[in-house]
């Protein structure tokens, strides 16, 4: 047995499998090792797309948990493979993804040796390793799908099926080690404790030099490498730009020309990552997926299935007035978007889709949704015409410096509900970001339907806000109000915040503004409101897309593209700005929703 001539080695030492899977803890008995189970309590919540291939999640997750386990036992071994489905419909997505498909299981194991030293410091020797095994599934059927689930079977199993049992009806073929999918390398496992318990004799390594790659230490008889140059202590040289490779020999004039791209009579594929490559065709494809959010909106199937909860293909298409085979690609397109359920061949919404995808709900974004489908998709349409010019195909007039479409009363009336929508589901973590208790008075400049002022009046009992807009802004804003407002906390008043003096207020608020003036506008607008604040007890709260410094968050430099003379601004560059017209203690905060907030008092 493989692993026999070990056993002896660990005797009287402390093997710990860092898992409590019963199908590893049986792989490792049945070949005779003797451990205790010791689950690590590291959670699994890496990111993965810090990851360029799977096995690197797979072998840094198995290493912080190995590591984890050591630190509280002084030893450890573990390995980490897939992860298991949530519930039954996570587990029925997992596997109708895999339906007659292949896919790759990695498998992670660390081998940590760990030795205590006498001031009692640990000292640890980290082995990291990992198998790969393709499983290709057969077509499965809904039925045998629905019976498998039912079973109870994937719930507990990474990747939603367990091989070993019922599971292994759905798998057609497997191209590597079957006990790498059961749940642990077992023979790569035990090639590697070899090694650390009886490493080779020097005499038996050679090093072997590749193109383009490290020297690797190798068992291999190098006679039977390279069999067409029959010459002893013989290198392989390759030089960039020529067709023919040279096996050399260490006799001077000696060569025998191979085929370019050739080893041992196998052509060599170029390298690449798909996992790297997945990320270029999910930006390639990314339109694709917002059109289908769009085209779905837009013909409200998600109003439809609040309304009636769940519905076949052709029951929707009746009620969007549409082709069932267009409506049934439709819908599956949402399914894998994860924007409707899929369960026998009946659709209904997510908890995602009834939160802001239905029209009427209270943090709908429909409105936005249309908006981006009817307006702002056709100006990226031109992008690169924009880029060229350096201007904005999206042409907003700015009367008076204040932002407010040049189109007819209808279409301004509809910005506004974009504006309402996106800010009433920012407001209240703009609001509470920061703790504005102590003002007793705020004026929202460009306040629009008045989402935050009455966000700021719920969260703050003491306080009362006065939305400061143009007057055709003003006039529409009634329509927006929520039900039993308190009229005498919230007031709107007629005005132009660039030309006219500005509302007295212990607190001024700026959302969505900023980003979006011309530099002269901007500078104008800071300087009024910090004339406007009383030293030491006023002060400005700004709600805006803030850039990371590294800029590399991709929301508000796309959103720059299509922007006119304003600019996208990092904190540090909020922080100078706001300096610049004697504000102070500048507060960022960054929401995790659509928009953050910043707090700069004046000084």
């Amino acid at each position: 047995m493989l692993l026999s001539p070990v056993i002896s080695k660990l005797a009287g030492k402390r093997v710990v499998l860092a898992s409590a899977s019963p199908r590893r803890q049986d792989i490792l008995s049945n070949v005779g090792l003797r451990f205790e189970v010791v689950p690590s309590w590291f959670k699994e919540t890496l990111d993965k797309s810090s990851f360029s291939a799977p096995y690197e999640y797979a072998v840094e997750t198995a290493k912080q948990k190995a590591l984890e386990v050591a630190r509280r036992m002084h030893v450890t071994l573990e390995d980490t493979i897939l992860e298991k489905p949530f519930d039954k419909q996570d587990a029925y997505n997992m596997l109708s993804r895999l339906s007659g498909k292949e896919h790759s299981v990695f498998t992670g194991v660390v081998i940590v040796h760990c030795r205590s030293q006498k001031d009692n410091h640990l000292e640890t020797d980290i082995i990291d390793f990992y198998e790969e095994t393709k499983v290709k599934f057969a077509v499965l059927s809904e039925d045998l799908l629905r019976e498998y689930i039912d079973s109870g079977e994937p719930m507990d199993k990474a990747g939603g099926y367990g091989i070993q049992s019922l599971g292994g009806m759905l798998v057609e073929s497997v191209h590597g080690d079957f006990l790498n999918v059961v749940g642990f390398p077992l023979n790569h496992f035990c090639k590697k404790l070899a090694e650390l318990y009886y490493p080779p004799h020097k005499h038996a390594v050679h090093r072997v030099k590749h193109d383009s790659i490290p020297y690797v230490e190798s068992f291999e008889n190098l006679s039977d490498v390279e069999k067409d140059c029959s010459f002893t202590n013989k290198t392989c040289e390759s030089k960039k730009g020529e067709q023919d490779r040279v096996c050399k020999a260490n006799s001077p004039g000696s060569s025998i020309p191979c085929k370019a791209g050739l080893h041992n009579g196998i052509k060599e594929r170029p390298k690449h990552c798909a996992q790297k490559l997945s990320k270029l065709t999910d930006l390639i494809d990314g339109f694709k997926a917002s059109k289908t959010l769009f085209a779905a909106s837009k013909l409200k199937v998600f109003d439809k299935l609040k309304d009636k909860g769940a519905l076949k293909a052709m029951e929707i298409a009746d009620k969007i007035n549409a082709s069932v085979h267009g409506t049934e690609r439709l819908l599956d397109a949402c399914v894998a978007l994860g924007l409707l359920e899929k369960t026998h061949q009946v659709y209904s919404n997510t908890e995602l889709a009834n939160t802001y995808l239905v029209s009427d709900a209270e943090f709908s974004v429909h409105e936005y949704i249309l908006f981006s489908n009817d307006h702002t998709w056709s100006h990226f349409t031109h992008l690169e015409s924009t880029i060229v010019e350096g201007g904005s195909h999206h042409h907003h007039h700015h009367q008076a410096g204040h932002k407010t479409c040049d189109k007819g009363p209808e279409f301004k009336e509809r910005f506004m509900r974009v504006i309402h929508c996106t800010l009433k589901i920012a407001a209240g973590d703009i609001v509470t970001a920061f703790d504005l208790s102590k003002y007793s008075s705020a004026c929202d400049l460009g306040g629009c339907t008045g989402a935050i002022a009455h966000e700021l009046v719920w969260t703050y009992p003491e306080m009362k806000v006065n939305v400061y807009d143009l007057p055709e802004v003003i006039k529409h804003s009634s329509k927006f109000q929520p039900d039993g407002c308190d009229s005498s906390r919230v007031t709107f008043t007629s005005g132009n915040f660039l030309e006219d003096p500005l509302p007295e207020a212990d607190l001024y608020i700026l959302s969505r503004i900023l980003h979006d003036l011309p530099e002269g506008n901007l500078n104008l607008l800071l300087k009024k409101v910090s004339a406007a604040c009383c030293p030491g007890r006023s002060a400005v709260l700004i709600a805006e897309i803030v850039l990371d410094e590294d800029m590399k968050e991709p929301r508000g430099l796309l959103q720059s593209l299509n922007m006119g003379d304003g600019k996208q601004r990092s904190g540090t560059e909020y922080k100078k700005l706001l300096e610049n017209h004697g504000f102070n203690c500048v507060q960022i905060r960054s929401t995790g929703n659509l928009l953050d907030a910043i707090l700069a008092v004046k000084r």
